[in-house]
């Protein structure tokens, strides 16, 4: 059974760091892309960030670049999001998900975690 798990949210002031993980377990993980999507109250999902296999190849949606970076431990099957630089439009439920490209498309993702920027 494919099962990935987010960790790491939390409340933080406009211009602070949080740093997600997503435990994934039930595939083998080293062989596909992972991607991180969030969602906002009341709006669609969005997505942030793709990684390739081996962690060389990155994607960023345009208002996080710069500010966010997504990285992964295939020894640890864990997939990772650091952001810093938070603002308030980054408030979300942000949440891991398995697939290529910089879209929506994924196979599997998680129950996700919060994220609210707020002073």
């Amino acid at each position: 059974e494919v099962q990935l798990v987010e960790s790491g949210g939390g409340m933080v002031q406009p211009g602070g760091s949080l740093r997600l993980s997503c435990a994934a377990s039930g595939f083998p993980f080293s062989l596909w892309s992972m991607k991180w999507v969030r969602q906002a109250p009341g709006k669609g999902p969005e997505w942030v960030s793709t990684i390739n296999r081996n962690g060389i190849n990155t994607s960023y949606e345009d208002s996080v670049k710069g500010r966010f970076t997504i990285s992964r431990d295939n020894a640890k099957n864990t997939l990772y999001l650091q952001m810093n630089s938070l603002k308030p439009e980054d408030t979300a439920l942000y949440f891991c998900a398995r697939g290529a490209g910089s879209g929506l498309d994924y196979t599997y993702r998680g129950q996700g975690t919060q994220v609210t920027v707020s002073s």
